[in-house]
């Protein structure tokens, strides 16, 4: 068997795992890339861009269906052999061919294909072919889409974001197992599409609010236009003549038994560390099984490990991705001395229609006595009124006594622009006077943004 020894081994070639080996690769020619699996990240393959371009298409066919009010009658025809060969070509021409293309330039040398198993705390086997021994090693092997036990038996049959791109035509009827982001986004989009489509939730929540009212508030509203069935738990799953009969068991009790062509597993995704037995490295895991890490060195307890991106199953978002790698890298460098890199504000999008978006801390994690709601709806903005929008709501958190802004939950049309203003905001630690300051354009859907501070000052007053 052949061995490698270098000062630094990266475990992926993804977001993460590329804004290591860019920095490392600065300071030494000693580093070794091993990637598992088609080149690509996750982001370019299988998540970020394909999801937006399948809702893109199902949002201009909802546009269509809706443009009435305006007095614009439209008639069109899906064609879902299209859909997906646009999906595709753009997909492997915009994004995924510019990641292999910086792949491709990266030396032989420093690349590895092959899976990846820990022997020891500091050697790597690949493929039984290779042993590869390394001074320091970056975690950064990103995901695989979670399969639940009871639909092991036909987990090479059924979809995950990982394979539902590479459908050739919209199915006639989709079970869509999660109430999650990848739930929601895909979930919508084929509807629009023209798919009957069902989603599945398992403990009642939906999304990623964690404002009681907030959370009404998404459910109610996606209910209106998605057959969505929020609590229960699937009993069975069965291949049948064109498709597949799944049994589940509501919060209720009730059994609802169906079939569909195909089903969309969109549970969540775990860490591929799981799988590369990393019990032999023998660092101090956590009870999903994964190494513990302070979150501003991405070191692993005191061992020469440090853990970036998806990997980790906390922030599976692609700047996260990119910055922990980054940080990753430069404690690496650092080591055995302490590098703190630094952490940004949190924030999430959903690219539902309306968009769900959270910036800063949760509302779960904040004192209730100690911080201020400011509340305002989207039907009361101009802008929403023009796009005869008034579904959803914003909810600014404000810290009593300082009155700085501390985090958001924005539902409703234009909240991607909005998260990113109030992240902005928070990260220069702004308070709700000072954000007022900046002025908001008449009409914009950011008024509804401004209202919602304006009522959270108020109550500072």
């Amino acid at each position: 068997m052949e061995t490698r020894e270098v000062e630094y081994v990266i475990l992926g070639v993804g977001t993460a795992g590329l804004g290591a080996f860019s920095r490392i690769r600065k300071q030494t020619d000693s580093v070794l890339l091993i990637q598992h699996g088609p080149y690509g990240t996750t982001c370019a393959r299988v998540g970020c861009m394909p999801s937006k371009m399948l809702i893109a298409a199902g949002d201009i066919a909802h546009a269509i269906d809706e443009g009435a009010y305006f007095g614009i009658d439209g008639h069109y025809q899906v064609n879902g052999k299209r859909v997906f060969e646009r999906i595709k070509q753009d997909r492997a021409e915009k994004f995924v061919g510019s990641v292999l293309k910086y792949v491709d330039s990266i030396k032989a040398q420093f690349k590895v294909e092959g899976k990846a198993t820990f022997i020891d705390l500091h050697t790597i086997d690949v493929d039984g072919k290779l042993r590869v021994k390394a001074d320091k090693i970056i975690l950064a092997c990103g995901s695989t889409p979670y399969v639940s036990p009871v639909f092991e038996p036909l987990s090479h049959e059924l979809d995950t974001s990982d394979t539902i791109f590479e459908l050739d035509a919209l199915p006639k009827s989709l079970a869509v197992v999660g109430l999650g982001v990848i739930a929601l986004e895909l979930g919508q989009a084929f509807h629009r599409l023209g798919v009957e489509t069902t989603l599945y939730g398992r403990s009642g929540r939906i999304g990623s609010f964690t404002h009681a009212d907030m959370q009404r508030e998404v459910m109610r509203t996606l209910q209106q236009e998605l057959n969505i069935i929020p609590q229960g738990n699937f009993t069975h799953a069965t291949k049948v003549d064109g498709g597949y009969e799944l049994a589940y068991r509501t919060g209720d009790g009730e059994i609802i038994t169906k079939s569909y062509e195909r089903v969309l597993l969109a549970s969540g995704r775990i860490s591929n560390l799981h799988s590369m037995k990393l019990e032999n490295a023998g660092l101090t895991l956590d009870s999903r099984g994964l190494p513990q890490y302070d979150p501003l060195t991405m070191q692993c307890g005191d061992a020469p490990v440090f853990i970036a991106g998806d990997a980790t199953e906390d922030l599976p978002l692609w700047h996260e991705a990119y910055i922990e790698g980054r940080i990753a890298a430069s404690s690496a460098i650092k080591f055995p001395a302490r590098k703190e890199g630094k952490r940004v504000p949190g924030m999430g999008v959903y690219f539902t229609d309306p968009q769900m978006a959270s910036v800063g801390t949760a509302y779960s994690s904040l004192d209730p006595d100690q911080t201020i709601i400011g509340l305002a709806r989207m039907g009361h903005g101009p802008r929403h009124e023009i796009y005869n929008d008034s579904r959803g709501m914003i909810q600014v958190y404000v810290n009593k006594e300082s009155g700085s802004l501390l985090g958001a939950e924005i539902f409703g049309r234009g909240a991607e622009h909005m998260a990113q203003t109030l992240v902005l905001a928070i990260e220069h630690e702004m308070t709700v006077a000072e954000i007022l300051q900046m002025p908001v354009y008449h009409p914009s859907l950011e008024e509804v943004m401004k209202d919602a501070l304006n009522k959270a000052l108020f109550q500072l007053k």
